[in-house]
């Protein structure tokens, strides 16, 4: 005869993370499906209360405007270019940030526009490649 001898088995006192492992994954994948779809607008760095003039070392600004009529320029520096259409202010915008990527890119809007037509000319500047987009104002009259 044989005896078999029962040892007794002590509780194992771990705690099991595959379950907590297992949400922290799908909880993972939601905030990546989701992070992309939050973010949306037009980056753009407004003024405070007084804004401050553009160092005059640094490279002189692509200025687009828009008229009164929702006319598009540009004015590269102190050059004032004629009327253009969006496609074509697009162009000479992304062919002068590939040759100077740190130029600075700013619209200048007239009163009487409406603020959906600068928010699309921002949006076009977006689309050409501009990193960032300013809003040019004129100071305040004392």
């Amino acid at each position: 005869m044989s005896h078999y001898v029962r040892k007794r088995r002590r509780p194992v006192s771990e705690i099991n993370v595959v379950p907590y492992i297992d949400v922290m994954l799908v909880l993972l994948i939601i905030f990546m499906v989701t992070a992309p779809l939050i973010t949306q607008g037009v980056k753009v760095d407004l003024p405070k209360a007084e804004a401050q003039p553009l160092d005059e070392e640094s490279k002189p600004p692509l200025v687009a405007s828009v008229d009164a009529d929702g006319q598009y320029y540009l004015n590269v520096g102190d050059t004032q270019d004629e009327a253009m259409s969006a496609v074509d202010l697009a162009v000479l915008v992304a062919e002068h940030l590939k040759k100077e990527p740190e130029t600075p890119v700013v619209v200048r809007g007239d009163g009487a526009v409406p603020y959906s037509e600068v928010v699309e000319l921002m949006v076009l500047l977006q689309r050409a490649g501009a990193p960032s987009v300013g809003l040019m104002t004129t100071p305040p009259e004392s």
